[in-house]
């Protein structure tokens, strides 16, 4: 079954992104309590783009807005942060 690339990024980007929420759950709480999320999870946000860019290619990674919605609905909670 032939996968639609869009879909392989939109999920990628979502499951890269809900690897760190699994592996870091209080870093993440208390990045929302003081709102620096950016910060605290900014080598696993480099890592994990880098990852999603080897996977799903530059173009994609960069024409498409899933990676930063897949951090602002998991990482952030569904506010606008990144």
């Amino acid at each position: 079954m032939v996968q639609d690339p869009k879909q392989k990024a939109r999920r990628l980007a979502r499951a890269l992104i809900s690897d760190m929420l699994v592996y870091h759950p209080e870093k993440r709480l208390q990045g929302v309590k003081d709102g620096t999320l950016p910060q605290i999870f900014k080598d696993e946000i480099e890592k994990s783009w880098l990852e999603y860019v080897e996977q799903v290619g530059q173009d994609m990674a960069q024409s498409t807005p899933f990676w930063t919605d897949a951090l602002n609905e998991l990482l952030a909670g569904g506010q606008k942060v990144f």
